[in-house]
């Protein structure tokens, strides 16, 4: 019987589409070790929510990571954002195959792999963003950042919110995405524990979830995981990784608005957060 990490069980006690896949995972990583010609072993602890993903070693003796994942809209392209940014600041993608609901990606081992932790956060979550945005090659496959806002807000989940707030920012987070902006490669889902350390190859960047557009969105995930200083000081949180990421603070400060009050229905405590930034 294929080893579940714990995170991945307790994702499939309340998604039937999740239960439904797992029944197929482990032909899915028996299939893709052979692809790979890898010696598979024990999944990571505790994992990721949608994905299977163990340490491995190919044919040649050179250690990597096997992730057998759920696919879904938001990490459709992971393994296209991972070849546009070709090692620099994230893991470096070897193979990748998808068919129906699972794909399979072969990427770089990072070691020791310790999550990014400590008073270094925000200026390693700024500088490895700094590295990753650019332009998107003409043709590009990724979705928009209004596509993605678009699918969250058109949630019918109640938001309990002073109903002006609730109409301020949902209608932000409708706007803002289709502002006359610079559009880049976003991450989309970067924070701490996204973060790994690669050693000599320096912190790098996990689990992405490609969109382009406004780059001051993608520091919002982070701001999300660091909730004592956004229940203390939301201005300042924001206005510190404007600064760092060289950012508009102001912009940053009205997507944090406009993502708090779209979240409250599964992420209650930020409702004092979108009501300090109303």
């Amino acid at each position: 019987m294929l080893e579940l990490p714990a995170a991945l069980r307790r994702t499939a006690a309340t998604d039937p589409r999740i239960r439904h896949w797992l029944t197929a995972l482990p032909g899915e990583v028996d299939a893709a070790a052979r692809r790979w010609s890898l010696t598979v072993g024990s999944p990571f602890q505790p994992g990721g929510g949608y994905s299977w993903v163990a340490p491995a070693r190919d044919a040649r003796g050179r250690d990597r990571v096997l992730k057998v994942g759920w696919r879904d809209a938001d990490s459709e392209h992971e393994a296209d954002g991972l070849r546009a940014w070709r090692g620099r600041g994230a893991v470096e993608l070897h193979a990748s195959w998808a068919a129906g609901t699972t794909s399979a990606l072969l990427l770089e081992r990072c070691a020791p792999g310790t999550p990014l932790a400590g008073e270094q956060q925000d200026q390693v979550v700024a500088a490895i963003l700094r590295n990753l945005w650019r332009e998107p090659a003409p043709g590009h496959p990724f979705p928009t950042l209004a596509s993605m806002c678009d699918r969250w807000a058109a949630s019918p989940k109640e938001r309990p919110l002073d109903p002006g707030i609730v109409r301020a920012g949902m209608a932000l987070y409708r706007s803002l995405p289709r502002d006359p902006v610079p559009a880049m490669l976003l991450v989309t889902d970067l924070h701490a524990g996204n973060i790994l350390d690669g050693g000599a190859a320096g912190w790098r960047l996990i689990d992405p979830k490609p969109h382009v557009g406004d780059p001051c969105y993608d520091v919002l995930q982070h701001l999300l995981n660091r909730r004592e200083l956004l229940l203390a000081a939301p201005r300042d949180a924001a206005a510190r990784m404007a600064d760092l990421a060289g950012l508009d603070r102001e912009r940053v400060e009205r997507w944090l608005f406009a993502r708090c009050v779209v979240g409250t229905p599964d992420t209650p405590w930020l409702g004092p957060v979108a009501a300090a930034l109303a």
